[in-house]
């Protein structure tokens, strides 16, 4: 198996055909080639006939025919193109859902308009046969340790675990541990978890990102409510013993998660706007924007933190995946106002976390939550909110109605082996 590092500004094409045209020997077991769709699968198989003759198996996490391009460009045509290509020459084409495969062939035929003369037919009756879904294997953690007491009850109908004093036995799931202590809110650990936000805290920033703008009454918090201090600035940790103690979890205000690539495709504008929205009307929610950073961050973030304000939980990536977890698991209610979305990891592992999925009714969600966690307008999303942040213990006494299991590598590692099975060729 071979792993190229992303490039930037859309050089992996080239870059990994090329790599694997020169510097890569075919072993004389091989039997099967299993590529990414980001992969000029046609080139490849010319320029290495060698490698021409396995089993060629595309898996496609996305498709180009069905990305929101901010601005069209040439280059935009050669990448859906090239996938095109790429599925006439495999002999399998795996998608990650449905919708996935579906987007992509049916917009095969409008594609191909854009060539001007001497357009080739029947594409999608050619490529179709040849087309499966596989849902992408999700390795859920055990994320019991996590979890406040109200979403064990959660834990216990999506995963299957059982009460065993303090601790959860897990039943038959692969690559779990089989009991795990599960933190209460009386002796959890100052290391682990969400500090309790104060007005005008703001949390540190991972170093190598833009830093977002303070919030106006920063200096103002006393040091001692940083939950930041004495950490290493490159880790970003949590508090959870502040969060979890006061107040009756029930009375706190509604947390938001948003664990999203800080992407135009993601359209943060409207998640932001709904959220601005909501503190127009002095509602009260704490929000934390997790996920990656990249180049170029949506202008959006950074009003939005302005205006946010002390209603902001945390603010940045989270590198440690165990922090990542923590977060999911603190928060009530998860949200995607997504332009672009094939599969959802990041919702399935908040879902995974005991939080309540708001989904715009388009894209992959309807394949994968249940109607009532999807939305049609950004009207109707506000709405929802806006119920929950009067009533936090609707979501918090919710248990969701849908199933993850299916998601899982339990559930899906034997089709994949199907898949990459292959028996022997006398021309190899």
């Amino acid at each position: 198996m071979l792993w190229l590092v992303e490039q930037p500004c859309g050089w992996e094409p080239w870059a990994v055909t090329c790599s694997l045209c020169q510097d890569h020997p075919l072993r004389c077991n091989s039997r099967i080639l299993f590529a990414s769709s980001v992969l000029n699968l046609a080139e490849l198989a010319a320029l290495r006939p060698d490698l021409g003759k396995l089993k060629k198996v595309l898996y496609f996490h996305e498709n180009q025919l069905a990305y929101p391009v901010q601005k069209c460009q040439e280059r935009d045509f050669q990448y859906g193109y090239n996938q095109i290509l790429s599925c006439l020459v495999a002999d399998v084409v795996v998608f990650n859902s449905a919708f996935n495969m579906e987007s992509f062939l049916k917009s095969i035929g409008k594609f191909m308009k854009l060539i001007p003369d001497h357009r080739p037919k029947d594409l999608e009756k050619i490529i179709r046969p040849k087309c499966q879904v596989l849902y992408f294997p999700v390795r859920f953690p055990d994320v019991s340790r996590f979890m406040p007491e109200h979403k064990l009850a959660h834990l216990e109908k999506v995963i299957g675990v059982k009460r065993n004093g303090d601790s959860y036995q897990s039943e038959g799931l692969p690559g779990q541990q089989e009991s795990r202590a599960v933190m209460k809110t009386s002796d959890a650990h100052p290391e682990s978890g969400l500090c309790e936000p104060q007005p005008g805290l703001c949390t540190t920033q991972h170093e190598g990102l833009p830093s977002p703008p303070a919030a106006p009454v920063q200096a103002e918090a006393p040091e001692s409510t940083n939950p930041y201090q004495g950490e290493d600035k490159q880790r970003l940790t949590f508090n959870l013993s502040n969060i979890l103690s006061g107040l009756d979890y029930q009375q706190r205000p509604l947390h938001i998660a948003w664990p999203h690539r800080w992407e135009h495709d993601k359209d943060p504008e409207t998640f932001f706007k709904v959220l601005m929205k909501l503190k127009e009307q002095d509602l009260p929610f704490y929000v934390s924007v997790l996920g990656e950073t990249f180049s170029e961050i949506p202008d959006i973030f950074s009003e939005a933190r302005k205006v946010l304000g002390s209603s902001v939980l945390h603010w940045g990536y989270l590198p440690s995946k165990d922090d990542y977890f923590r977060a999911l698991c603190t928060a009530d209610v998860v949200i995607s106002t997504a332009k672009h979305e094939f599969f959802g990891v990041a919702m399935i592992e908040a879902v995974h976390c005991g939080c309540y999925p708001l989904c715009p009714k388009a894209l992959v969600y309807p394949e994968i939550l249940p109607a009532e966690y999807l939305y049609s307008t950004p009207e109707q999303l506000f709405k929802r909110l806006q119920n929950f942040c009067k009533r936090p213990d609707i979501v918090r006494k919710h248990l969701y109605k849908g199933e993850t299991a299916g998601f899982s590598w339990a559930a899906l590692g034997s089709k994949f082996r199907s898949l990459l099975a292959a028996e022997p060729r006398e021309d190899l």
